[in-house]
């Protein structure tokens, strides 16, 4: 696989606690010149974001994150919000506890409450995969793929683990048809990159692939 086609599935990411503007506005440069999918960034940025992309990147943003335990109401408000100030899509976390005490039903009314304020725009649901037990992995799978939301999401990166073989071809066995799958946390190369895509992810959430591009180009000299 070309690497220019790994890089078209890449939401390039950036959601450290001490991003300044200037980090963003690289980012969404990079994201541009390298062909991304979005540049996924936190909220507070979007709406300057969302201008200065231009239309030129799609601006992807967080909420619920990196924990999952705000209220449903509070959510619902972030997404609204963010689609308001430009988003085009919204990766959401969801409430771990919640997946314990084994409450399905809430975990899906509040994705389709979610999914209804994003009003047409892309969710990804995040179930942080690595707090998981199997079975709770394949509930989710069932529970997102109800829900109505475009996307199952691997991880925060913000947790104990990231994104592993094993959880994308899980997740590609007992998601449903209209679901695709985005790999996130700890993708370092672009071997592993290729590798989760053959597995079955359709997105990759991810810094270090646009980082290495920009690394080699420097050492080159273009």
């Amino acid at each position: 696989m070309k690497r220019e086609d790994i890089l078209k599935a890449v939401d390039h990411t950036l959601l450290g606690q001490a991003a300044t503007w200037n980090d963003i506005k690289t980012v969404i440069d990079d994201s541009i010149k390298y062909n991304a999918a979005s540049a996924c960034i936190p909220a507070s940025f979007v709406k300057r974001a969302a201008e200065y992309a231009d239309g030129k990147m799609p601006i992807c943003t967080v909420i619920g994150f990196p924990n999952g335990y705000s209220t449903t109401e509070v959510k619902v408000f972030e997404a609204k919000n963010a689609v308001e100030n430009g988003a085009s899509e919204i990766d959401m976390v969801i409430n771990i506890g919640d997946v314990k005490d084994g409450k399905f039903d809430e975990i899906k009314e509040e994705i389709k409450k979610i999914h209804e304020a994003c009003d047409g725009k892309i969710l990804k649901v995040i179930i942080e995969t690595c707090l998981l037990t199997e079975e709770e992995k394949i509930e989710m799978c069932r529970v997102v793929t109800e829900s109505g939301a475009e996307y199952i999401k691997t991880s925060t990166g913000f947790s104990t683990g990231g994104a592993t073989f094993d959880d994308i071809a899980l997740m590609k066995k007992h998601v449903g048809e209209n679901v695709k799958i985005k790999a996130a946390g700890g993708i370092s190369s672009f071997d592993d990159a290729e590798k989760f895509m053959e597995l079955g992810a359709d997105r990759l959430g991810t810094s270090r692939l646009v980082k290495i591009m920009k690394n080699e180009s420097n050492i080159s000299g273009y």
